[in-house]
């Protein structure tokens, strides 16, 4: 971005780093006692000259002290962008190729195969770039080796090649400093690599008097790894000022203060990567003419890693910065593509194209997996269509996902044209890494679902995620979002709906959802609904049936043992079916094998049957609140809510009816007391009928004492203040229960 052409003057004594040696301000200068002087006597006498006129100036001045603030001022002094744009990220593409390819450990045979060089840096826009800069290149790489050769002090070089590089800005000034080096850096290997097996290389070799370098490496190593590592970490801080450049200045400005900071410091930067080229390019040309016989000193090595040292620092801090930047940039694209979706789904549309590509398909063009053939699609096969946003965490329960995928099948079964399309939307937890258990949930739920889910959870935008979760209000729970064919919400949840009345409830509107209640009433047939086939039979030939629940095994055997007696005694043919408990499941096994075991009625053998019967009912609560009724308007709400009570007890209950209208309920123990007694309205069985001769026997035991608990499923953020008792019609109080129940 622009904003890498600012100039500041805060930069060099803010990144100097603890080097290895005692240093002074910035450009520490080593103290002689720590740096070996050169072993003289490995080198032949008539090398030794020529080595140390190199050697002598680069060691004495490379690190010399200097007023920091007066370095900025020269640097700031030198720079004055013109305005040209270069693409630095990709001529550094090819410099990072040259100088990975560049390296001791390759030897040239005749049979040795090249690779072939990356497409894109041979890209027709590179190309041309490299048009307008060769020559700049070549006369930077001439004035390094000129003024390397000479033995000339290491920060005037830096200084007159940003003298050079004046009208550049500060990436482009390290990266075409960074190509005249790769230059003679790449020369140097490819003619050491070549001698070998190309006449030529060997001429040119035998000319420069190049050592055979790939014969002495061990001789050679330790400058050799000090050179790659100061190699490598000129290439990190060079990405990184690029990094700065290609921020996008539509969410950060030069006058953001973490950016403002950061660009403080890039001008530092780049003096030491510019500098870092310098000591490189010293230290090959320091090998020409030198012969094998030559050993590197310690204090090639340890100038080479101070620099890396140095280096290393600084991209540590700058990214630290690009971290804090990038967050903040993060955090400005959120807020954007939040606020786009909140207007998108206010927006009228031709088609749901939209909403569905913002909320599916933004990072990629296939982003579903069809169920039926396990193949990437893109979101266009959802066009115009009904789609149901099917939206989880990886935590779905087995009945849960049963009865829906029965429900889909049961629907779409041998038809071409779907009515409708589900999508699964899998929402997980960021804060948490996601880790191969996550992943393998994930692909089991996938590999079981026979519509579209999302290919992976990390398409899903966090922007999307917070949607959800805020305005769609998704907690753990399940939700079914339906869009019509224009993408328009038209229910929020239709899981409720669905588990309530099935493929009757398409298209699965709100309106449609409130038009099912209006033909619904409370009855025994719409409880059970098509939950046990053979129970709705007796229910529609007018049998007298009894369910009951509950998980205390001595109530039930109380209960079961006296109603048994009870109709037995006055000639009532009754089917008592035990419908057990929402939760937990444990439980309500061990209920179910006393039963069987003990022969005291009829069960629900199938536990997805006793898990639908109560997400069923949990379903209606949840329906109705979405339509604003209560158990003070609606008499379906009130016997909803007195089921729920019942369930949320510790006591059993039990319905009995006789045909669909008929019926009379009542919790546990007045259940119990009442049959006990029935010596007391036996005699009303005969004129009054059984279901009505229990509800008046029951009257005398619905006393003013009581102690109702209601557990409703869902948010707790979306269930309204006042909620009154079913029984006594008051204020209940109110308790928030966490509960984990994974038997």
């Amino acid at each position: 971005m622009a904003g890498l052409t600012s100039t500041g003057t805060a930069a060099i004594a803010g990144l100097t780093p603890t080097a290895p040696a005692p240093t002074t301000a910035l450009m520490p200068a080593p103290t002689t006692a720590l740096m070996p002087a050169p072993t003289t006597a490995l080198m032949p006498a008539v090398v030794q000259p020529k080595f140390q006129l190199i050697k002598s100036d680069r060691s004495a001045h490379l690190f010399a002290s200097s007023d920091d603030k007066a370095v900025v001022k020269q640097i700031i002094s030198t720079h004055s962008p013109d305005g040209r744009e270069i693409d630095t990220r990709s001529l550094l593409r090819l410099v990072e190729d040259i100088l990975q390819r560049a390296t001791p450990t390759v030897i040239m045979t005749p049979q040795t195969h090249l690779e072939l060089v990356d497409d894109k840096v041979q890209h027709i826009d590179v190309v041309g770039m490299l048009e307008v800069l060769a020559y700049t290149i070549h006369r930077i790489s001439c004035e390094i080796t000129c003024k390397c050769s000479g033995g000339g002090d290491a920060h005037s070089t830096t200084m007159a090649l940003f003298n050079a590089l004046t009208s550049y800005t500060w990436d482009a000034k390290v990266v075409i400093a960074m190509a005249a080096f790769a230059v003679s850096y790449g020369e140097f290997w490819l003619t050491a690599q070549l001698h070998t097996v190309n006449p030529l290389a060997k001429s040119v070799a035998l000319l420069k008097q190049l050592p055979d370098i790939l014969e002495h490496t061990d001789a050679l190593k330790p400058r050799f790894d000090a050179l790659n590592n100061l190699i490598k970490a000129m290439l990190d801080v060079t990405k990184c000022i690029i990094q700065f450049k290609d921020l996008p200045s539509d969410y950060i400005s030069p006058e953001n203060p973490d950016m403002a900071m950061a660009l403080t410091h890039i001008p530092t930067a780049v003096y030491w990567t510019i500098r870092s080229v310098v000591a490189c390019s010293s230290q090959i040309i320091s090998l020409i003419g030198l012969g094998h016989e030559y050993i590197s000193a310690t204090t090639e090595a340890w100038e080479l890693s101070s620099l890396a040292h140095k280096l290393s620092n600084i991209h540590g801090h700058l990214m630290k910065q690009l971290e804090l930047l990038y967050r903040y940039i993060g955090e400005k694209k959120h807020v954007e593509a939040f606020q786009m979706l909140l207007r998108l789904f206010e927006a009228v549309h031709i088609d749901n194209m939209k909403i569905l590509k913002a909320m599916i398909s933004s990072k990629d063009d296939l982003p579903l997996l069809d169920g039926a053939t396990k193949k990437r699609v893109s979101v266009d096969v959802l066009r115009r269509k009904i789609v149901m946003l099917f939206i989880t965490d990886l935590d779905i329960s087995h009945e849960e996902l049963f009865v829906l995928i029965q429900i889909y099948n049961d629907t779409h079964q041998q038809k071409a044209d779907r009515n409708y399309e589900v999508v699964w939307l899998p929402v997980t937890d960021r804060h948490f890494p996601w880790d191969n258990s996550k992943e393998e949930a994930f692909n089991r739920l996938a590999s079981t679902m026979p519509w579209y889910s999302l290919y992976h959870p990390s398409l899903l935008e966090p922007a999307v995620v917070r949607y959800i979760r805020e305005i769609w209000h998704f907690d753990k729970r399940p939700q079914l979002v339906v869009l019509d064919p224009q993408g328009k919400v038209v229910c929020p949840n239709a899981l409720h709906m669905m588990w309530i009345w099935g493929s009757l409830a398409f298209p699965f509107t709100s309106n449609r959802e409130e038009a099912l209640w209006k033909d619904e009433t409370w009855r025994l047939e719409f409880l059970v609904d098509e939950i046990d086939p053979v129970l709705l039979g007796w229910i529609r030939e007018g049998r007298h049936v009894c369910l009951y629940g509950g998980e205390d095994i001595a109530w039930i055997r109380q209960f079961t043992t006296a109603m048994r007696r009870v109709s037995q005694e006055a000639r009532v043919p009754l089917e008592m079916v035990y419908v057990g408990k929402s939760s937990p499941k444990d439980r309500v096994r061990k209920a179910i094998t006393v039963i069987a075991n003990e022969k005291l009625s009829g069960y629900w053998q199938d536990p997805v049957m006793v898990w639908f019967f109560w997400v069923r009912l949990e379903s209606m609560w949840h329906s109705k609140m979405q339509h604003g009724r209560t158990i003070e308007n609606d008499p379906i709400m009130q016997e909803v809510v007195t089921m729920l009570t019942f369930d949320g007890g510790d006591e059993g209950w039990a319905i009995v009816s006789r045909g669909s209208l008929d019926m009379v309920k009542a919790n546990g123990r007045k259940m119990a007391d009442c049959l006990l007694q029935f010596e007391k309205w036996k005699a009303n069985v005969e004129t009054e009928g059984f279901v009505p001769a229990l509800t008046n026997a029951l009257v005398p035991f619905q006393t003013t004492e009581h102690c109702s608990r209601l557990i409703l499923p869902g948010d707790i953020g979306r269930i309204k203040e006042r909620v009154v008792c079913a029984e006594c019609k008051r204020p209940m109080e109110k308790f928030v229960l966490y509960r984990c129940c994974n038997d």
